[in-house]
């Protein structure tokens, strides 16, 4: 786990991008996410960074040849890190590139932004234990978190083909479902359905069938973090999960941010990491002297929702709650290394996701299910509608952001995804 600074991470720097020198974007040059994206009757994809309210090109810049974002996401973590230099290096103030670039430069405005990458495979983790002990204390209040939780990073196989990009719409799901009382299952649109605060993995490098990947070098395998929203039919997803977890209740839709925010810039804002006093402490290998050092990450995490009825009176999104993934229970060191350990061989593009990230505050819950406690205390929002889980029309906002005293605060940009009414039955 590398995680010295170099110049690319000096707060001094700027850019001849005036609007990357804006204390307020989300993309300074300390960032650089990748993302793909293409103009406006292109049909081929291109590879770029973000930089302010820009992006740049970058094999129309000379900095790459390619615009297959999977060959260099499989490159190992020394060649990224030369790419990056590279790229600040080109953009920088006093860049003698500057009038050579400026070409390569398009807004984001004038985009359309794809998913990053082809996603291979994806798997969901259940790392929040804040947000598994408050679903837990609906369906158990006696024993909200089950046995393993604190000994095994819990995961489940997801779909990857019905991952969208931000700005996403999609119907509303339907599924079959049956409340406690009634006599049999119901079909029909979920009356149920609900967000899930999370950031997703973008794996890197790759590791061999059977190659199981250690905690020492398990960042190594990481390319990057985006906002991940993992849309959820509650109602189904009740009826369905036992014995064997989530299946139609998540795979309807699930909605990523589209610039991904690599380890690299991400190294100011790392965190101490441990688990509580008095908590099982992590199985040899599941720990090393680096993640209790600086595992963690100091990301501050946020949900807002825009209701069809704000949105035609022009009233911006009202933010619903915020937290930090420095609170997760599990690394992406740990992620890795325990999906890797039965010798699961890992691919370039491969997404995992962090589950979903509510605080220790009530207030704090990355679902409407804990907010809202199952839909029984309804938020009431500031225009005087309410809501107990998404109605149609619906438009939820995901947004992330990191902050330290002595550095450049960088964000992920929005994942936004919208409610459209089921289909016909």
């Amino acid at each position: 786990m590398d995680t010295s600074l170099d110049e690319t991470h000096d707060p001094a720097l700027t850019s001849w991008v005036d609007s990357a020198n804006d204390s307020t974007t989300d993309f300074p040059i300390q960032n650089l996410p990748f993302g793909r994206f293409r103009r406006a009757g292109e049909s081929e994809w291109n590879i770029g960074v973000a930089i302010g309210a820009e992006v740049l090109g970058l094999r129309r810049a000379g900095l790459v040849d390619t615009d297959d974002m999977l060959g260099l996401m499989q490159a190992d973590a020394g060649t990224r890190r030369t790419l990056r230099r590279k790229i600040s290096q080109a953009l920088r103030s006093d860049s003698a590139r500057r009038d050579a670039l400026k070409s390569s430069l398009v807004s984001q405005s004038a985009v359309e932004m794809g998913l990053p990458c082809r996603i291979g495979d994806y798997a969901d983790f259940y790392t929040g234990i804040y947000h598994a002990t408050n679903v837990g204390k609906q369906f158990r209040p006696e024993n909200p978190l089950l046995p393993n939780y604190k000994w095994i990073p819990i995961g489940y196989h997801g779909r990857a083909s019905s991952i969208g990009v931000s700005p996403q719409t999609f119907r509303r799901p339907l599924g079959q479902f049956k409340a406690p009382d009634d006599p049999s299952p119901s079909f029909g649109p979920t009356r149920r359905l609900d967000y899930e605060l999370e950031l997703g993995v973008f794996i890197g490098t790759p590791n061999a069938l059977g190659e199981a990947v250690p905690m020492q070098r398990a960042e190594d395998h990481v390319f990057g973090l985006v906002l991940f929203n993992d849309w959820t039919a509650r109602d189904v997803q009740a009826w369905e999960y036992q014995p064997l977890g989530p299946f139609l209740s998540k795979s309807f839709a699930s909605t990523i941010s589209p610039w991904i925010v690599t380890l690299e810039a991400l190294k100011p804002f790392r965190t101490p990491f441990q688990h509580p006093a008095g908590d099982p402490q992590p199985l040899p290998y599941l720990d090393s002297s680096a993640n209790r050092e600086c595992g963690g990450i100091d990301i501050s995490l946020e949900v807002a929702l825009q209701t069809a009825a704000m949105h035609k009176a022009g009233t911006p999104p009202q933010r619903l709650m915020k937290s930090n993934f420095r609170d997760s229970y599990w690394t992406l060191a740990q992620l890795v290394a325990h999906h890797t350990v039965n010798g699961c061989n890992l691919q370039s593009g491969d997404l995992l996701g962090s589950g979903t990230q509510s605080g220790p505050d009530p207030a704090q819950g990355g679902s409407l299910l804990e907010l809202t406690l199952g839909g029984k205390q309804p938020l009431r929002l500031a225009n005087g509608e309410s809501r107990g889980f998404l109605e149609d029309g619906d438009t939820v906002i995901l947004r992330a952001r990191c902050e330290r005293s002595g550095f450049r605060g960088i964000g992920f940009g929005e994942c936004a995804g919208t409610v459209l009414p089921a289909r016909s039955a």
